[in-house]
């Protein structure tokens, strides 16, 4: 069975999308990202677009998604990339906050410096969990 990441902003329209895309591009095996939120927005901001495309990857097609029950169920991880009071909160058994600025309303050149410090924490959170660091398990006592 495929175990997921669950990557959740407010709207999901910038920073859990980059995050989702990050992670699936290069997912540890038997994983892969999705991403919601409790207010999804119309699109994914053009923003997300322009510089994600620089880094190769297309956001175009995506939508942003209602953060459900379902999908809390389904999560091995759950990562909180919003800053903030607003920031949701989601009933999955691991949970990170990385406590990501919004990089919506940022001028271009502030907003690709928040990109990439998303991709360094997916960077770091995939290799985590190929070391079998992440997520962290409670121990299993044996008698």
């Amino acid at each position: 069975m495929v175990k997921k990441v669950l990557f959740v902003c407010v709207q999901n329209s910038f920073r859990s999308q980059v995050a989702e895309a990050f992670f699936n591009k290069n997912p540890p095996e038997g994983w892969v990202a999705i991403s919601a939120g409790p207010k999804p927005a119309e699109r994914v901001n053009p923003k997300a677009i322009q510089l994600m495309a620089e880094r190769g990857i297309d956001l175009s097609d995506k939508k942003p998604k209602m953060l459900s029950k379902e999908m809390e169920d389904e999560a091995e991880i759950a990562v909180i990339v919003c800053s903030g009071s607003e920031c949701p909160v989601v009933n999955v058994k691991h949970v990170e906050n990385w406590d990501i600025e919004d990089p919506a309303e940022m001028r271009l050149e502030d907003a690709r410096k928040i990109i990439e410090e998303i991709e360094a924490k997916v960077r770091d959170l995939v290799e985590r969990i190929r070391k079998g660091e992440a997520p962290l398990e409670k121990p299993v006592l044996k008698f």
